[in-house]
């Protein structure tokens, strides 16, 4: 490292996706329309449950938290990515690159929790439902969703602070389509020891304990279901976790996969590929399998635009 040209980077150029030019307009069609699917689809959710005072319950409160979490993820770096393949100027300040990366982790963190808040709703729901009410209480519910954004908070402005301490040499190109850390690690001229320790030891118990603790809620979930063999609880018990499991699996897989599973085999391509799965797919999709088709969701839509419809008709 000490070899390369010392001077300061200013700006990253991000070569974005791998796509040919002959091919990039019908992809910016795609990512526009995931995006506003993204868009519209958690709005849809955050407003049904702001209405609607059937949704003001534990369940729906971390849903609507996740819903505003995915919703900024995926802002985070979509508008990025869509303006770079229309402008074909795919350079950001070395400021943006930083604020892009904070808000990653950030929101990325908050996800994270969140999931492991609805295991543990779930679990109590369906392991000890005449007891729900009594555990989910307000404040638990509160500690529930102030902790991870508290947490998150100080974790990405950790690994946002160590990075900020490295410098960058001649080398700016980030093949990537945003401001991913262990991209600017192999750019940074600097000893980048301690973020990879931090990374490791940190991000892997950010990781790695939600996912432990969200696979014990599910254990328990599934031996509490198998005690009780009604065939009618197992198929609703299963309906009301099946999505949640999905969309952990598509959101965890990915992750542990790309940063704490990395493979010497990895291309830029297969890394790129596999980081639109949790950044881009995962927030459409939460949207259609995890509340839209919920018999809750549908009474809720049906009764605020019946609402509405009766104050026009007044």
């Amino acid at each position: 490292m000490t070899g390369r040209n010392q001077t300061t980077v200013s700006e990253f150029l991000l070569l974005g996706l791998p796509i040919e030019s002959e091919h990039q307009n019908l992809f910016y069609a795609l990512f526009l329309a995931m995006y506003v699917t993204t868009v519209l689809g958690n709005l849809l959710i955050l407003v049904l449950i702001c209405l609607d005072p059937h949704l003001h319950t534990p369940m729906y409160l971390f849903l609507s938290n996740l819903s505003f979490s995915d919703l900024c993820f995926s802002s985070v770096t979509m508008p990025k990515l869509l303006q770079d393949m229309q402008s074909r100027d795919p350079s950001i300040p070395y400021a943006g690159c930083l604020t892009q990366m904070y808000f990653f982790l950030f929101f990325a963190d908050l996800e994270d929790f969140l999931l492991v808040a609805m295991a543990y709703d779930r679990y109590v729901a369906i392991c000890f439902p005449l007891h729900y009410t009594a555990i989910m209480g307000p404040r638990l519910c509160l500690f529930l969703v102030v902790l991870p954004w508290i947490l998150t908070t100080f974790h990405a402005m950790l690994h946002t602070l160590l990075m900020a301490r490295l410098h960058f040499c001649e080398d700016n190109v980030i093949p990537h389509f945003f401001c991913d850390s262990s991209a600017l690690l192999k750019l940074s001229c600097s000893d980048t020891r301690v973020n990879e320790l931090v990374i490791f030891f940190v991000g892997g118990l950010i990781i790695v304990i939600p996912f432990l603790l969200i696979i014990m809620s599910y254990a328990r979930i599934v031996s509490s279901i198998l005690k009780v063999p009604s065939a009618k609880g197992i198929c609703k018990a299963f309906s009301t976790c099946g999505s949640h499991l999905t969309v952990v699996s598509l959101f965890y897989g990915t992750i542990i996969g790309l940063y704490l599973c990395p493979s010497a085999n990895n291309s830029a391509v297969k890394e790129t590929v596999m980081s639109m799965m949790y950044t881009v797919v995962a927030p459409m999709l939460n949207p259609f399998i995890y509340s839209l088709r919920n018999k809750d969701m549908k009474g809720a839509l049906r009764r605020v635009f019946c609402k509405k419809k009766n104050a026009f008709s007044l």
